[in-house]
Parts: structure tokens; sequence; C-alpha cells
């Protein structure tokens, strides 16, 4: 059988160290190299040219910047919409998510200079301020998409969210028999835990994790003091994997908000941006 060239074998190679290479380290950190070089030129820059009377907006260098942000923050806006078009020939996913980070991180400096420090209370501080508000976002994005999922992966210890949740029905149901020889008051806090439901909340205790009106808490409570008795210890053991188990699930829900809350800043307030730069651009050529 022939072999295979060794091009071929150096080929795959490269291939399979790129697929476990972050995209922040994509090719060697080649995109923090050129966002750091674009913003170390526009610095030096800045203090090398002369204008009169002084850097703002306005002037032929602060017209410069601002196109070279103008076009990058409409390029890198194009990550969601040119996702499912890439492709290793062209430009890989994985390079342009690397160019988004670091040349997005690149506009604090581009598109701070670009005002010449002078910002106030109109429309092209607020093109400014919703700039900011995006990096920021993808900064927090980078951050949780960094740390969560491993956290998501153990909190699951090798379970899909259907079989969590097939768990949980299944001590209801154990919980639903044990609870028949109880007085009424505890049957009461059982049968109230066991018709709340586990995934109606609000966003906000999504987020925190915080669930102050837990009716299976409340019924573990109600057991205090009810040592001795067969049922109720049976119940109070079942209360207490029940409440085990919601905390797996909501632990779940959380990472998963914080996964994705980002994005419900992150995205309108790039419209936004785009917005208000328009009309940035706009008056500009109006007045100039």
């Amino acid at each position: 059988m022939a072999s295979l060239p060794k091009a071929n074998f150096a080929f795959h190679d490269r291939r399979r160290d790129t697929d476990h290479e972050s995209f922040l380290a994509h090719r060697g950190f080649r995109w923090l190299k050129i966002a750091t070089v674009l913003m170390l030129t526009v610095v030096v820059s800045y203090f090398l040219v002369d204008v009169e009377p002084r850097h703002n907006g306005g002037t032929w260098y602060g017209y410069t910047l601002g196109t070279i942000g103008l076009l990058l923050i409409l390029w890198l806006s194009l990550l969601g919409v040119r996702k499912r078009k890439m492709s290793e020939k062209y430009f890989s996913l994985k390079g342009w998510t690397s160019a988004h980070v670091y040349l997005g991180l690149a506009l604090i400096v581009i598109g701070t200079w670009h005002t010449g420090f002078q910002l106030g209370w109109n429309v092209h501080t607020l093109a400014w301020a919703l700039m900011m508000l995006v990096i920021l976002s993808g900064i927090y994005g980078i951050v949780v998409y960094s740390v969560l999922p491993r956290s998501l992966s153990n909190n699951r210890r090798e379970m899909t969210r259907e079989q969590m949740v097939d768990g949980l029905d299944a001590l209801d149901r154990q919980l639903e028999t044990a609870a028949q020889p109880l007085d009424r008051h505890l049957a009461d806090v059982v049968i109230a835990a066991l018709d709340q439901d586990v995934f109606k909340a609000g966003f906000l205790a999504r987020l925190t994790g915080k669930y102050p009106r837990c009716a299976t808490r409340k019924a573990l409570r109600a057991f205090d003091g009810t040592g001795g008795d067969e049922a109720a210890d049976k119940v109070r053991s079942l209360l207490a994997r029940r409440q085990a188990q919601l905390d797996q699930i909501r632990r779940h829900m959380r990472y998963k908000a914080l996964l994705e809350v980002w994005l419900f800043i992150h995205i309108p307030a790039t419209i936004l941006l785009i917005a208000a730069l328009t009309a940035h651009v706009v008056s500009v050529f109006y007045y100039w």
C-alpha cells in the first residue's frame, strides 16, 4: 500500500493542534499582536501628529481614526451573520472570533483617541458610550465562556437535563406515596412542594440562583422536630434528596442564564451602536 506523503502528515498534525487551540491563542496570538501594534500606532501617532487647536474628532487625524473605527465596527458586527458561512479555506470561525475579540478591544483606544478625549451630552458621546458597552459586554462573554462551561459540565455529573428532571419526577412519586400517612399539616406542606413549578422562576432568580419562596425548603423546615416518627423521617429524607436535586437543576439553569445574559446586552447594544454611528456620521457631514 502506498504511503502518504510526509507533507500530509504535517498538515494533519497542524490541524489537530489548531483543533485544540483556544480562539484567544489562535495562530500564536496573531490577532493580539496585530491589535497591539494597531493600538501602539494610534497612541504614538497621537503625540507625534500636531493638529490645531487640539485633537478632536473633527480634525483630519480624528476623521482618520473615526473611519478606521467605523469600518472595524461594521466588520466585527458581521461575526453573527458570517458564522455559518466560514470555512478553513477562507477564514475559520476560530480565526474570525479571535480577530473579533482583539480588534474589538483595540476599538477602546481607536474610539477614545478619535474623540480627542472630548466627551459631552451629544450623539457623538452616545456612540462612544454604546461602543464601550458593547466591548464590556463582550469581555464578560469571553470570561463566562472560558469559565462556566466546565462548571456546567461538573454540575451535570454526566447527566443530561432530561435525566435530572426525570430523577426529580421519580422522587416526587415516592414523596406522594410516602406523605399519605402523615397528619394534615405535614401532608399539605409536602403537596405544596410537589405542586410548585420548578421552572417557573423569574430571570433574576435564574441568574442569582436565589429562590426565597422555595416550597421544598419550607417543607423541610416543617419537619424539624419530628424525629422518631418513621413516616416523617422517610419523608424528610426524600425531601432532602429532592432539595439536592433542585439545587442541581437550579445551578444548571443559573449557569445557562449567565452564559446567555450577555447576548441580551451585546447584540441589542451593537444594533443601537450602529444606529448611533449612523446619526453621528450624518450629523458630522451635515455640519461639515
